[in-house]
Order: structure tokens, then sequence, then C-alpha cells
């Protein structure tokens, strides 16, 4: 549907909220989701309107989940009142969807703790997220003060991310920064990409460690954090992931998913303002395809 904006300086999930006489946060997941534009382009949510802008807005389908608890052994690196560290294991996924409604990294929080409900019912907790295939550190919050906080600091790019992946073909250059924005593929809505159509700037620096026969190891630091940013952009400069099933269109090695971890998680603690890094090992699905390459 479209609707033309007859007030200015309110922000747009405010706005859609009233209008489609919806929750704020099923707003805020159609804004995420890229299934509202203004104008034409996606837009955060905390936009601010202008008189007379353009608004798409797909309409909204209710998903019906019931989200259960369920006992799972979760390796919790970190956890106070506040905000929990966990490392996901490899094949996790991390919030139930429509399909997908059990086993998820969620289900286990909520049964381990009470999180915050900031991005409503079926992402309790999620400031951030990883992919399925995947590994590693994932900041969950316990309430919505501190959900708040550590969502702000990550969206003014002060939170600390480092991951390391194995990339197929050896690079050159010792660092480098890739400035690419990245959108859905016009050909495939289920795959992002490089692209000028409805895209949002993302940033990615890399620094290689070691150098193989065929393939790259490699750390790299996330400047923004777009869906499937560093798969993407890998591909992009002509390294895809390892085992990465989706973009490259390279050899699988196995079914474990690409060679992708999440090492390091660095923020200021949502109550002290201490600053706090946290790191995990290589997950043993990751270490025995490195082991392939080594000579």
């Amino acid at each position: 549907m479209e609707i033309i904006a007859d007030k200015e300086n309110v922000r747009i999930d405010n706005y859609l909220s009233e209008k489609l006489n919806l929750s704020r946060s099923k707003v805020s997941k159609m804004i995420k989701d890229c299934k509202v534009l203004v104008n034409g382009k996606t837009v955060k949510t905390s936009y601010l309107l202008k008189l007379n802008d353009s608004i798409e807005a797909e309409e909204y389908v209710e998903e019906e989940m019931n989200l259960k608890p369920e006992a799972m052994d979760l390796d919790i690196v970190y956890e106070d009142s506040d905000v929990i560290v966990v490392n996901k294991e490899n094949g996790m996924v991390v919030h139930p969807a429509v399909g997908n409604k059990e086993h998820t990294l969620v289900n286990g929080l909520i049964y381990h703790s009470k999180l915050s409900d900031v991005n409503g019912e079926f992402r309790p907790g999620i400031v951030h997220r990883i992919d399925a295939y995947t590994t590693g550190l994932l900041m969950v919050a316990k309430n919505n003060k501190a959900h708040e906080i550590l969502a702000h600091e990550l969206e003014e790019k002060k939170t600390y991310r480092k991951y390391i992946a194995l990339v197929w073909g050896v690079i050159k250059e010792d660092t480098g920064t890739i400035d690419a924005p990245i959108g859905r593929d016009i050909n495939d809505r289920k795959k992002m990409s490089v692209t000028d159509i409805n895209a949002k700037k993302a940033i990615t620096h890399f620094r290689v460690i070691e150098r193989y026969k065929n393939a790259t190891l490699i750390e790299l630091q996330l400047e923004t954090g777009r869906t499937h940013q560093i798969r993407v952009h890998m591909n992009y400069i002509g390294h895809p992931v390892v085992n990465d099933p989706v973009y490259g269109k390279r050899k699988i090695i196995d079914e474990t998913g690409q060679c992708l971890h999440a090492a390091e998680l660095g923020f200021s603690h949502p109550t002290t303002g201490e600053f706090m890094k946290f790191s995990c090992p290589l997950p043993e699905c990751f270490v025995n395809i490195l082991e392939q390459f080594k000579d």
C-alpha cells in the first residue's frame, strides 16, 4: 500500500504504527526486513518523515507461532543481570521464523532466562544476529534498558566485532577495506548482493592471517552490520567464504556450513559503562576444514 506522509519530523515507526494499527515492534520488523520504502528507498526505524514523503508498505501478515522454551546446553561465555554473551554453535538458527519455530537459540535462551522484549515476541533479547552456519559470539539483552543501550552502541559503530574466515583464493594484499553498498538481490530475494538499488552502506575491513595454496585465512572487522555482509563482500572481491552454500558457487567440502566465525566481541556494559571484550576459539567444524588446506 502507498501512504503519503501528512506529518513531518515524526519517526516512521511511530507514524506507521498509528496508520496501520500495528504495534511498533511489528512495524520495526517490517522496516528491518526491507518491507517499507520511503521514496523508493529503505530507511532506518529512526527516520524522521518529511511532509509528502511517499511510503510503500507491504501488508503485514501475522505469524502464527507459539514461542516454546527449550532446555539446551548453551555455551554461555558471560552473564549478569543485564546481558548474556553466548558462543553460538554451528547450524543453530538465532531466532524463530515462519517454517522454523523450534530449536533456535532464542528457544534455549528463554528457557534459561527472562529477556528484553524490544524486538517483539519472537526475537527477545536479540541485539544482533549471525547466520545459522556462522559460529561464535552474540550479545543478548536481559532487559529493555540494556537492550536499547546496546543497540544504540551498535548503531553508532562503537561495538567491536572481529570475525575469522577462510576464503577461496590467495589474497595478495595484507590488509584491505571493502566499501560497497548491500541490498536484496533483484533476482533472488533470499540473497543479498552489492547493488545501488535500495541498498545500505556496508564497510568491511580485513587482514590476512595466513596464505595457503588455494585459500587465505583472514580476520575481519565490521564497521556496519548488514545481512550476510562478510559473505557478500568477500564474494564481491572474488574470494568467497569456503564452504558457503549460497555465495560464490565454489566446491562444498562438507555440510557443516561456511568457514566464518565471530571470534571476538566487545561492548560497553549497559549499566557500569565498563568496556568488556570476549573471545572464543575456532569451532571443530572450522578447524577440520582448515586442516585440509595446510600443506
